[in-house]
């Protein structure tokens, strides 16, 4: 777990440079990093002359005036101590912790407040994303595939709305899964606010995260920024009904933009509810009827994951496997390995592993190659 920087350290020095300049009103994640390129460090952001911040793209006299008084006020000091005091974690972009995931795209949020953990394995992460104003069949598919899904190992992504969001991270939740919320707002402002304890449960068991500062309400601007953040996390994205002007269609567009999987569950023909989903699929998103079918969707990870004690998740379809296929499989590595090897590893019967080996390789997750050896295949 990220720890916050030690009171009168020289990290928090460093740490608290940063987060001023994040709290500047006007100062958004292309700006923060436009101005950390240009001049190096927080701190000399901070420092510099009106003029050599102007210099910067989309800085103007205003937010150049706004820098500067940001390196004298005390909000970033405020904000830490309320961070610490409430046990809420803040992750820089380009600090360990932070998700490798979120980190690879165009607009990267400079820092993230989080209530909660987020934990390597939440890499391999699926967003499940809807309409607000929602049909009862939408309610029961988002659950049930947030069910499979986190039951499978896979972490929820949402964004704590009413309706399909909020069925979604109730699926996981009721699996004993991982399901991380990303907010609009600040955490000192749950919204809606009626989702409250749903946020409070999911910080026990996931994440709540956002990069508006703490005490952030709603407002109409926020909620699109927002939606790339949750494509970001996630390895793909799935739409359970979407109308042809909802809102979840802005993470489509995201996920889009990032290389992400876009998949929709169809509803009936005429609802049009699902016209968003209808028309995704027409122009070639997945279609979904199962949790299966997202799971073969899904291309590999970045790097391997770890869901279980030995056992690594290359790609999201080994999850489909049953126990003794995945058994087998973690005994065959990304290099190639004798068969010789892999049956002196295991104490499983000869004839059982050549006969998963051989559903492995129909299911083209081995490879066989010349002289006896194996090779794991990751895409």
């Amino acid at each position: 777990m990220a720890l916050l920087p030690e009171p009168g350290s020289e990290r928090e020095t460093r740490f608290l440079e940063r987060l001023r300049l994040h709290l500047v009103p006007g100062v958004g994640p292309l700006t923060h990093l436009r101005l950390l390129q240009y001049f190096g460090l927080a701190g000399q952001v901070l420092r510099a002359s009106t003029k050599s911040l102007q210099e910067v793209e989309g800085v103007g006299p205003k937010l150049a005036a706004a820098i500067g008084a940001a390196a004298i006020e005390g909000t970033a000091e405020k904000v830490l101590a309320r961070c610490r005091e409430a046990g809420y974690q803040l992750l820089e972009a380009d600090s360990v912790d932070f998700p490798e995931s979120l980190r690879s795209i165009p607009d990267v949020p400079q820092m993230l407040f989080v209530n909660g953990e987020i934990l390597p394995r939440d890499h391999l992460a699926v967003a499940i994303v809807g309409s607000r104003r929602c049909t009862v069949y939408g309610v029961h598919q988002a659950e049930k595939l947030a069910n499979a899904l986190a039951r499978a190992g896979v972490t929820i992504v949402s964004g704590l709305a009413q309706g399909i969001d909020t069925a979604a991270h109730r699926g996981a939740l009721a699996a004993g899964g991982r399901t991380i919320a990303v907010l609009a707002t600040g955490l000192d402002h749950i919204y809606p606010p009626e989702n409250a304890d749903l946020a409070a449960a999911i910080a026990k068991s996931g994440a709540v995260v956002t990069e508006a500062r703490l005490d952030q309400h709603p407002s109409p601007g926020i909620f699109p920024q927002r939606n790339r953040i949750i494509s970001g996390l996630s390895m793909g994205v799935l739409v359970i009904e979407a109308a042809r002007n909802s809102g979840a269609l802005h993470t489509v567009r995201h996920a889009m933009e990032q290389g992400r999987e876009v998949m929709a569950l169809p509803g009936r023909v005429d609802s049009l509810a699902s016209d968003g989903c209808h028309d995704l699929i027409r122009d070639g998103a997945t279609l979904i009827r199962h949790a299966d079918d997202v799971l073969k969707a899904l291309g590999p990870t970045m790097k391997p994951v770890s869901i279980e004690p030995q056992t690594e998740v290359h790609s999201p379809r080994e999850l489909i496997l049953n126990d003794q296929e995945r058994i087998v499989l973690n005994l065959v590595t990304t290099e190639p390995r004798h068969l010789d090897q892999i049956l002196s590893s295991t104490t499983l019967d000869a004839s059982r592993v050549l006969a998963t080996l051989t559903v492995l390789e129909m299911k083209r997750l081995v490879r066989r190659q010349p002289g006896g050896y194996l090779v794991r295949v990751t895409y």
